[in-house]
């Protein structure tokens, strides 16, 4: 027993963990969760098990990004140790689901989440610009699918300015990456007008970057609309459903964002001919228009002149029943005073000159005779 070392508990476990880190500093531990629990919501415990061991697991929140529940299948990231209570426990740095139905229900527990809190909704969804004239793009610049993208918009229109962040766009380093990304552009003084987050295919396990919860969180408080083309056109990633537009893949994201120069003649030539079709159409229109009028002319004039003509002997005539004379001539007189003025009403005694048709007459009144 005198070359047995002889340690204090607490020394003793220090000593054991710094043998584990030095043995085995991470290690990657595969197995199905059970008693799944969350407390405080700071830590996360649960076992990973298999048909035969069972392993004690914690992390913290902040850890984890996605949803993860009993009976699922995964793969844990993790450091080895025991606890100051003497327990032997995995401290996780990452987990991921493995296998087809512990992905699948990792994304359906996940969506539900998401859309539950509104981040899918369509109201909340931005229109992309027509032509934009900067594009930010997030992807791999080492994969197919950015090569085809730039390849295609190369093709489709020219002078548009594209910044490019590269970023893995696979493993457990890749939603950082583009998170990192999508802020620099978001907090750009002047940002682009909208971020392509570009992916090529994969398998499902390939493309679950694209699912973490941190990620579409991010896409959707961006203030920059966001247009995805991730995987093939069968793949939908929760990032696909939170972004604005959803492109089947890297090509048709380009064909969103960038219309076809040739397209846009060729439009553009329609429209002229159209316009020059429509316009000869309305000139000719109008020099019928005239025409017709200027061969009516003549005819409008005499009728206009028939009118005024017909007007004027009528207001000659209602002039000549107006004249004095003409009145006088139908038997009827003119009084005047002696000043010439014309009487309404005389006094006995008073001279009058009645004017007539022919003669004036000087008279004195000599009676006057009230009408009752």
């Amino acid at each position: 027993m005198n070359n047995v070392p002889v340690f204090e508990v607490s020394d003793a476990v220090a000593i054991f963990n710094q043998i584990l880190e030095t043995a085995t500093p991470a290690v990657a531990v595969v197995g199905e969760v059970a008693n799944f629990k969350i407390n405080q919501n700071k830590w996360v415990f649960f076992d990973i098990k298999d048909a035969e061991s069972t392993l004690n697991c914690f992390m913290s929140v902040f850890n984890l990004h996605g949803v993860i529940e009993d009976g699922m299948r995964v793969e844990v990231l993790a450091r080895p140790q025991i606890t100051k209570w003497g327990k032997f426990s995995l401290t996780i740095q990452n987990v991921r689901p493995v296998g087809a139905g512990s992905i699948k229900r990792a994304f359906e527990l996940l969506r539900a989440k998401l859309d539950a809190e509104g981040l899918f909704a369509i109201e909340r969804k931005r229109t992309l610009p027509e032509l934009p004239d900067r594009i930010g793009v997030i992807s791999s610049t080492d994969a197919a699918g950015y090569a085809d993208f730039i390849k295609i918009l190369n093709e489709r229109m020219s002078g548009i300015s594209i910044e490019v962040a590269h970023v893995q766009v696979q493993g457990d380093a890749a939603p950082e990456q583009i998170i990192a990304a999508l802020k620099y552009f978001n907090e750009q003084k002047n940002p682009p007008e909208v971020i392509a987050i570009l992916r090529g295919g994969g398998s499902r396990d390939d493309l679950m970057a694209f699912d973490d919860e941190r990620l579409v969180r991010e896409i959707a408080a961006s203030r920059v609309p966001i247009i995805t083309g991730i995987g093939h056109e069968i793949d939908t990633t929760l990032t696909d459903l939170a972004a604005d537009v959803r492109a089947a893949t890297p090509s048709n994201a380009v064909q969103i964002l960038v219309p076809d120069r040739r397209e846009i003649i060729s439009t553009l030539d329609f429209q002229l001919s159209n316009l020059i079709n429509e316009s000869e159409t309305r000139l000719n229109e109008i020099e019928t228009r005239v025409v017709d009028n200027c061969s009516r002319m003549p005819e409008r004039i005499d009728h206009a002149l028939s009118e005024i003509e017909y007007k004027l002997k009528f207001l000659n005539a209602a002039l000549q029943q107006l004249n004095p004379r003409t009145i006088l001539r139908r038997g009827y007189a003119i009084v005047r005073g002696q000043n010439g003025k014309v009487l309404r009403t005389a006094a006995v005694g008073e001279t009058l000159i009645i004017e007539n048709y022919d003669s004036e007459i000087t008279a004195t009144v000599e009676k006057i005779s009230r009408k009752t």
